[in-house]
């Protein structure tokens, strides 16, 4: 069988297949067509045109030799509708063609099977008589062209992923394709055609592929079966909410195509896949700042104070936004709403809290916290109100730092007014600190000693003590010496203390604080008063209160004068009565009488006259606090109390004082100063009250007004001040410029805390017990008695915080200081002096020279006056003590205390003992040792500082000689009472070998002379140990002869400064010790 080609077609047409020829036979005896094979397959295109020639069909008729060849005439398909024809070529040679009648669709139907016969030319024209030929079967494969592209079944595709996560599977997609064949019609890949996206999709099946169009994709497309086209979207990396939230891209789909190569492969349409990502909440808000800060002004409600903000770098709505906020600060008068609106559910005030800080916090809408809260600092600011503004409450001022502003950032606040002066006065108000204000608190003789007041001032109200005891039942405050009268006491002043006769020049000065007298018509309230002391009822001189009025009563003797003269002098003053301390100064010249109060003057608003007062010889008696009633009453006893308090009452006979004097007496130690005067500016105004507790400061201009109040300071000189509190008060006022309603300013109300000075421990130090001889007892210069005291202030140095120190370490811890000291008492212990035979010296000019003042009696000596310590020092060096029968005393005791401030702060009570060395004359030819046997403590002892001892004292050769008289004398005493002159064989007293090492020593002791020590006591057994410290007290003993001989006179020294030169001319000479005891009395 052969083969013929199909003629070509057009492109979409043309014939891919081959063309099988069919042939036709007939057999011999039946003369019938055959088809030399079957039709194997035709493949043609989808869409061949009507007439197309599918195949040849070559009929081969076999010659049968019976008869001769035919034609074929015909092919016939059995068949309905089916879309072929068959055509004779060659009716000789039976070729024939198979074609179609209309165009060939794989996707219609995939093959064809049926039956084809062939006809002769038969006998006649007719079909009917041809003979046809056996059937012949044709099975027609189509052959699939790739016409149709994919297809994915949805336009668009939709998904949700959660960020951060890598996805096998983010959807699935589907492609198909209507070509017939598997090889056209399934889905081999898939392709993300969108770039930059994080996705892929897998291929898969016979859809070859998906492709995504697109760039940087994290996407991929994979094909889940290529026959049914079904694919699958998975992300190549994790996906990031915050980077995108969503993504879309266009997907094709590409068949298997006719070849191995991707180009020959068909593509679907594009398909737009929208992916969103789904957030997660990974983030926590955060303010946009770390902290916020407002001002409100007190007493409004505000509906928004300020609003904070917080943001979520989360990318989702449901975790991006802030859906809440809170304060997490309690108790606080504020709120919040959703949108971070603060606002205060009260009203604010400045008095009470000026600043709150509250903690917000914020949630998203995912209930997430922030992760830090934030800071909203409120500052309430007052309403505007004119007044003074940046100033503290409580200054502290330490003692001994000077000058100490009081407001150095102080300002005036006008709230916009209109100023146009500005008047400010500072006040310190001290009147209830001691005695109106911080002074001295030295008595007041020491006092008037340092204003240079003149001498003579006799001091009424001292401080008690034994020689002042008048003081002691009055009511006193101790650190001030402030004395106070309830109205039921009065104290009488001993006679000689005050002179009679007062002359017509003297001055009374006191401190007083009285309050208003009780009643309508009180009675007298008696300061001072002389008055008669029995029998009669006269006041001769007299000070008192009566219905808040000061009077002086002075009545004049008749011998003076006998006329009516000025006797009574009225002031009328507020400050009498106002309860505040007032220094008063009287100042006579009769008949002048003026009055200084403050320092101010005052005359008497009244004087009233008088006679004389009758002479008689009645004694007066001076009073304070009241009056004494001698006459007129059954017994004598005091009237007219007075209520209140005094302080530094004197008076001083025959002279005034001067106005500087009484000024300085009054004058405050503390007060206000300004730094810096020449800084104040121009157009500053100022002024002081004398005491300087009042400053007045006048100007034009607000800001000189107030660099000048930022200079004013507190001061306080004393070097140990009182401590506690001082009020301040700043007051002011305003002048506007016209008429307009001036601001008014309230007043500054403010304190200075002074603190407590460090409190100084004075120490008197030096030796304790001293012995003499009689004969310096009775010299004119007597016994030195406080040659070596030394005096010492310390003061404990504040230890730091936390330390731990040991009792022996803190006692390491004081520190020197240097102050003065106002008296030095030096007290007769056991009873006092005996005028007639013993007495307490000084020279004065040791005194004068030091500004210092001192007073003698029999039960001690009183230096008293401010000076520094080495002054007081200097001056108890030269203390002298004389006796002129020294024989009978045993033993006197004196004790030095001192002071400063008046007894505020004194000294230990330092005792010293005197005792007399007692001599013994002893003959030059008898020997000691002839007397005694050598007591058990006494044993030879030589110390190399014996040399030494010999030749500084006449008295004793040495430490061993001392102790061998003493123990002499004490066996003299004793035998003297049983056998008078018993004598006993010569013996030589010869040291240890030690001693022979020594220096000899030859003494002449024809004028030799034992002193005796009768307060030196021994035990009955001695020791090493006791021994040595007997030894030693000796060897003081010595020094102390030597050294108060050094200041003896000459005349009562002959005989020692004799001894001690010839002890300088033995000294070097080298001996055992020998004694001429031949003159010696037993």
């Amino acid at each position: 069988m052969g083969k013929t080609e199909m003629p070509s077609a057009p492109e979409q047409h043309q014939l891919t297949g081959t063309s099988v020829l069919v042939r036709a036979c007939s057999t011999t005896f039946l003369s019938c067509p055959l088809f030399s094979n079957s039709i194997r397959k035709i493949a043609r295109r989808r869409g061949s045109e009507n007439g197309m020639f599918i195949m040849k069909l070559k009929i081969e008729e076999i010659i049968i030799k019976q008869k001769p060849k035919g034609e074929i005439c015909a092919f016939k398909i059995h068949g309905q509708e089916l879309p072929f024809e068959a055509v004779v070529l060659n009716k000789t040679s039976g070729e024939g063609r198979l074609r179609a009648r209309s165009p060939i669709d794989c996707e219609l139907q995939k093959e064809y099977t049926f039956i084809i016969q062939a006809y002769d030319c038969g006998a006649g024209p007719r079909e009917t008589a041809w003979k046809k030929s056996h059937k012949a079967v044709v099975h027609i494969q189509v052959k699939d062209v790739n016409e149709f592209a994919p297809t994915f079944k949805e336009p668009a595709y939709k998904a949700m992923v959660t960020e951060g996560k890598i996805y096998d599977s983010i959807l699935q997609v589907e492609a198909i394709d209507e070509d017939c064949s598997p090889q056209y019609s399934q889905i081999c890949n898939y392709e993300i055609v969108t770039t930059d996206v994080p996705f892929a999709i897998d291929r898969n099946g016979e859809i070859c592929a998906f492709k995504i169009h697109g760039q940087e994709l994290p996407f991929e497309a994979v094909v889940l079966n290529k026959t049914s086209g079904e694919g699958r979207l998975r992300a190549r990396s994790p996906i990031d909410c915050e980077l995108q939230k969503e993504y879309t891209f266009i997907i094709q789909a590409y068949d298997c195509g006719a070849g191995p190569r991707e180009t020959a492969w068909k593509k679907s349409h594009k398909a737009v896949v929208h992916i969103q990502v789904k957030d997660v909440n990974e983030f926590a808000p955060t303010f946009k700042e770390p902290a916020y800060k407002a001002m409100v002004t007190e007493g409004k409600i505000y509906d928004s104070i300020l609003q904070v903000e917080a943001i979520d770098e989360d990318c989702s709505p449901q975790y991006s936004q802030i859906c809440n906020y809170e304060i997490v600060t309690t108790d606080v008068p504020f709120a919040i709403d959703r949108n971070g609106n603060i606002r205060n559910t009260e009203k604010l005030s400045y008095d009470r809290q000026r600043q709150y800080e509250i903690l917000v916090t914020a949630y998203d809408c995912g209930q997430k916290p922030a992760a830090q809260d934030t800071l909203v600092q409120v500052d309430v600011k007052p309403v505007c109100k004119p007044g003074w503004q940046d100033w503290t409450k409580r200054i502290e001022y330490q003692p001994g730092s000077g000058s100490l502003p009081l407001f150095p950032s102080i300002h005036l606040e006008t709230c916009d007014g209109a100023v146009s002066s500005l008047q400010v006065t500072t006040e310190l108000q001290t009147n209830y600190i001691g005695k109106g204000c911080d002074r001295e608190t030295y008595s007041e003789r020491a006092l008037q000693k340092l204003c240079g007041a003149s001498s003579g001032i006799i001091d009424l109200l001292p401080s008690p003590s034994a020689a002042t005891n008048w003081t002691s039942g009055l009511l006193v405050d101790s650190s001030e010496m402030i004395f106070k009268f309830d109205g039921r006491q009065g104290a009488k002043i001993p006679d000689g203390i005050v002179p009679k006769n007062l002359t017509d020049q003297f001055t009374i000065t006191m401190w007083m604080k009285h309050g208003p007298s009780p009643g309508v018509r009180a009675e007298k309230e008696t300061i001072l008063c002389n008055s008669d002391k029995t029998e009669m009822n006269r006041h001769h001189y007299a000070l008192y209160v009566h219905n808040c009025r000061l009077v002086f009563l002075l009545r004049k003797d008749f011998d003076q004068a006998d006329t009516f003269r000025p006797a009574e002098f009225h002031w009328k003053l507020d400050q009498i009565c106002d309860k505040e301390w007032h220094y008063y100064v009287i100042n006579v010249e009769f008949p002048v009488v003026t009055l200084y109060m403050d320092g101010a003057t005052y005359e008497p608003y009244l004087v009233t006259n008088d006679w004389p007062i009758h002479p008689s010889h009645i004694a007066m008696q001076l009073t304070v606090g009241a009056c004494w009633q001698g006459g007129e009453v059954a017994k004598p006893r005091f009237a007219q109390f007075f209520h209140g308090s005094l302080a530094s009452l004197t008076i001083r006979p025959g002279k005034m004082e001067s106005q500087k004097v009484i000024s300085c007496l009054q004058a405050c130690k503390e007060g206000l100063d300004i730094n810096s005067l020449e800084s104040l500016g121009q157009g500053i105004k100022y002024h002081f009250n004398p005491s300087q507790s009042i400053l007045v400061m006048e100007g034009e201009d607000i800001g000189n007004i107030n660099r000048a109040l930022q200079k004013v300071s507190y001061i306080n000189s004393r070097q140990f001040p009182t401590a506690g509190v001082r009020r301040l008060r700043v007051s002011s006022k305003v002048q506007c410029f016209g008429e307009d309603v001036c601001i008014s300013i309230p007043n500054v109300d403010a304190y200075v805390m002074v603190l407590q000075a460090m409190e100084p421990q004075i120490t008197l130090q030096g030796t304790d017990r001293l012995w003499r001889p009689a004969a310096q007892f009775e010299s004119a210069r007597g016994v030195v008695l406080f040659q070596d005291i030394k005096i010492v202030s310390t003061f404990a140095k504040p230890e730091a915080t936390g330390d731990m120190k040991t009792t022996a370490a803190k006692s390491a811890d004081l520190e020197e200081m240097l102050h003065n000291l106002d008296f030095c008492d030096i007290l007769v212990l056991g009873g006092d002096l005996d005028p007639r035979q013993e007495c307490l010296e000084l020279n004065h000019s040791e005194l004068h020279q030091r500004h210092l003042d001192a007073t003698n009696s029999t039960a001690g000596y009183s230096i008293y006056g401010v000076g520094s310590m080495s002054h007081y020092e200097q001056v108890l060096h030269h203390i002298r003590y004389r006796n002129w029968h020294p024989s009978s005393l045993e033993g006197r005791r004196f004790r030095i205390k001192c002071s400063e401030l008046n007894g505020r702060y004194t000294s230990n009570e330092f005792n010293l003992e005197v005792s007399v060395l007692h001599e013994v004359r002893v003959p030059d030819k008898e020997h000691v040792s002839h007397l005694i046997v050598q007591p058990p403590f006494l044993q030879s002892v030589h110390h190399p500082e014996s040399r030494s001892s010999i030749q500084r004292t006449s008295v004793v050769p040495s430490i061993a000689t001392v102790i061998i008289i003493i123990s002499v004398c004490m066996l003299v005493f004793v035998v003297a009472m049983g056998v008078y002159r018993v004598r006993i064989a010569h013996q030589h007293f010869i040291q240890e070998t030690e001693a022979a090492k020594e220096t000899e020593m030859d003494w002449d002791d024809s004028a030799l002379t034992i002193t005796v020590n009768p307060m030196e006591k021994h035990g009955e057994s001695g020791h090493g140990e006791d021994e040595t410290e007997g030894e030693e007290e000796e060897e003081e003993a010595e020094e102390d002869i030597s050294s108060s001989s050094s200041e003896d006179n000459s005349e009562g020294e002959e005989e020692e400064e004799m001894g001690r030169g010839r002890h300088g001319q033995s000294g070097t000479r080298q001996a055992q010790l020998e004694w001429d005891d031949s003159t010696l009395p037993y």
